[in-house]
């Protein structure tokens, strides 16, 4: 009850500001030459105001009425004001024509315009004479994500790190404090919604899922709350990042770092570029029931008033926008990037229907759903049809899903960058190119046989070299890595990816081995690897003696080279389960090589989309309905039916080939689905083979893009 009385109380300083805002069009350009200024911009009928009117006001000043005389005043026409009791009812007002204009906030302007059309006349100014704040993240320099953002790489990515970290938000749904960079992270593909996308409560299962359950999200009056809280929260070590507005450090530990004894040293912050803006409180009007002409006045008038003293003054004491109000330009121009961050938000358009009292509803845009997938004639296994994947998301989601044809992997980066399709199933390369030549995201990948997403690539040396006791002797000051130089390598074959991509250009990327040739052609890396390591390195081609993982690793243990190349699975494969004969073991029959740590995890295949083409809502419809097919299993008794083990739900429409369990094996060739997003399900690859020379280059070939 308190907070809602709170509320109430906020937004009737909102509304009665409306009003007075409304009543100051009628006096603003009448000061010198009423007459001849009001027949310039033409007459008007009325004006009504949607406010929210007191029945006493202590300060005689703050009266409302006063802005509705000087409105009437100047505009030489009746003026009247529009009681109301919330920001929803001020919608109403003008959703029904029952109002010409009201000042709202940014949260109320939005769903307006969004629900109903509504659109911006003018705005208030900020006390920096801005018509909006930006939103933005600090974090401490020196932090990976600080690095990344000051290297000038274009394949480092400062927010694609913010998985994982802890964030210091400024309280539960604030605009720059949490809408803004959340909306922000979901709609760029950053963060995938967690829960229901039709409940706002999601928010905080998505925060904790995309960075850590320790974040902070305070409630009024703790510590870490409001824009200073959240910049202390970082400050102190409570977080890895700080959301704020953009003027938040300056005002708080440039200008005043003297009395906030926790802020640290201007450079040891760096400033990330916006998220987007939050707009200053603007004047909506409804274009349908007021013409431009009529419009256009009131704009006029509202300007005008920084012009005038008595115009001056309300400004001041009613409408608190000291420094005028001014033509915003387009709705667009004044609300877009905060639409573009905050409608990513799940439920943000029911909460705010539900704050404000107005009557909303939220479901998925995309209909139909296409899938990028390379369709045969005929299937001699006719469970391995997609078409039986398309027709059972179709049945979940409950809106058409079509298939479209592809012949090759750049076929379905090109369909999904132009909106020929909403998602598409590639290998990891592919993904790679996608994401940071075109932007897409991943959405889902598989899994592989042992339950992970993904694979590592490492080196295995023989037990008694140099490179081993290197790594055993747990003294920081010897590098196994660094005695790799003069080495024989043995790849697992031509840009493999475990077996030389990642491994070459983690040694790349960490200035081990130097890029031997033209940095922009992927021939290259064969002269770096023969400068590196030298020319007997073994690089085989398909069907060769050594080629393939358990090639590398067989190339080790026959002396044929130093070191193996492969992945982090190949040794228990091999020399476990299988007891090849070539394997090496020492005397008391354990193992005789050593695995150095690893140089980052290749992909398993992922679920791509393009953000800028499918909506949140779409998004998560998607990924809840793969998830959902993890859990399903045909049972066998009576005539047989599809059993979910979470929800316990029973399917008995459809047939065993539709199932979940059916799907995954013969459609997508994989145990279950898991949900990622790009940076989590790719970033290790990326670290590693963006360093190797003309990758992008060659990948671009590769898939014909």
């Amino acid at each position: 009850m308190k907070n809602n009385t709170n509320l109430r109380n906020a937004y009737k300083a909102v509304f009665m500001i409306g009003s007075m805002l409304m009543f100051s069009l009628a006096g603003c350009l009448g000061d010198v030459t009423e007459e001849s200024d009001v027949d310039e911009l033409g007459q008007i009928d009325s004006l009504v105001v949607a406010y929210e009117v007191r029945d006493t006001y202590t300060n005689i000043d703050e009266n409302p009425q006063r802005f509705a005389d000087y409105l009437q005043e100047k505009l030489n026409a009746p003026v009247e004001l529009y009681a109301v009791d919330s920001e929803g009812a001020s919608i109403e007002a003008l959703r029904f024509g029952h109002a010409d204009i009201a000042f709202m906030d940014g949260g109320s302007a939005w769903v307006g315009w969004q629900q109903y059309d509504l659109s911006v006349l003018a705005s208030e100014t900020k006390p920096d004479g801005r018509t909006w704040y930006g939103a933005r993240a600090v974090v401490r320099a020196g932090s990976d994500i600080a690095e990344a953002q000051l290297d000038d790489d274009i394949y480092t990515d400062p927010f694609s790190l913010f998985q994982g970290k802890t964030p210091c938000h400024t309280g539960w749904l604030k605009s720059a404090g949490m809408l803004l960079p959340m909306g922000y992270l979901i709609g760029n593909g950053y963060a995938n919604v967690i829960g229901d996308p039709n409940t706002v409560e999601s928010m905080r299962d998505t925060i904790y899922a995309f960075f850590n359950e320790d974040a902070s999200i305070p409630d009024t009056g703790d510590t870490y709350y409001s824009y200073k809280g959240a910049l202390r929260c970082l400050s102190e070590d409570r977080g890895d990042i700080a959301f704020v507005a953009d003027t938040t450090l300056d005002y708080y530990c440039v200008d005043r770092a003297e009395s906030n004894s926790w802020c640290l040293d201007e450079t040891e912050y760096v400033e990330l570029p916006l998220f987007g803006r939050a707009p200053g409180h603007p004047v909506m009007y409804n274009p349908g029931t007021m013409s431009d002409e009529k419009a256009d006045i009131v704009r006029k008038v509202l300007v005008d008033m920084e012009n005038n003293d008595e115009g001056q003054d309300i400004l001041d004491e009613i409408v608190n926008s000291p420094g005028g109000i001014v033509d915003v330009g387009t709705t667009e121009d004044h609300l877009g990037t905060y639409s573009a961050a905050i409608r990513n938000i799940p439920g943000i358009q029911a909460y705010y229907g539900g704050k404000y009292g107005v009557n909303t509803s939220v479901t998925p845009t995309k209909d139909p759903i296409v899938i990028a997938y390379e369709v045969r004639d005929t299937y001699e296994n006719i469970d391995a049809n997609p078409q039986i994947l398309a027709d059972r998301l179709a049945k979940k989601l409950g809106v058409g899903v079509e298939l479209y044809d592809v012949s090759s992997e750049g076929a379905i980066i090109e369909a999904l960058r132009f909106g020929h399709a909403d998602i598409g199933f590639m290998d990891g390369g592919a993904a790679w190119v996608g994401w940071k030549e075109y932007g897409l995201s991943a959405l889902a990948a598989d899994l592989k046989p042992d339950g992970r997403s993904w694979y590592g690539a490492q080196a295995y040396v023989r037990a008694d070299s140099d490179m081993a006791q290197a790594f055993l002797d747990d003294d920081d000051s010897t590098d196994p890595f660094a005695l790799f130089e003069g080495k024989t390598s043995c790849h697992t074959g031509w840009l493999k990816s475990a077996g030389m991509l990642l491994p070459m250009g983690y040694l790349i990327g960490n200035g081990y081995a130097e890029v031997i040739g033209d940095p922009n052609d992927v021939a290259s890396l064969r002269d770096t690897i023969y400068n590196f390591f030298n020319e007997d390195a073994s690089i085989p081609d398909s069907g060769d003696f050594y080629y393939s993982y358990e090639g590398a690793l067989r190339c080790l243990s026959e002396d044929r080279g130093d070191i193996a190349f492969i992945a982090d699975t190949t040794y228990d494969y091999n020399c476990v389960q299988k007891q090849r004969n070539w394997c090496l073991e020492n005397e008391d029959g354990s193992s005789g090589y050593v695995a150095l740590p690893l140089f980052g995890k290749a992909p398993s295949h992922p679920v791509m989309y393009n953000p800028e083409m499918m909506d949140m809502y779409t998004r998560a419809a998607i990924l809840n309905a793969l998830m959902d097919m993890n859990n399903e299993e045909w049972i066998d008794e009576g005539d047989g039916y599809c059993y979910n083990k979470v929800t316990h739900d029973v399917d008995r429409e459809i047939g065993p080939n539709m199932c979940g369990d059916s799907i995954l094996d013969e459609i997508l060739n994989t145990g279950g689905l898991i949900a990622v997003n790009t940076q989590e399900h790719m970033g290790s690859y990326s670290d590693s083979i963006s360093n190797v020379p003309g990758i992008a280059a060659y990948f671009e070939g590769k898939y014909d893009i």
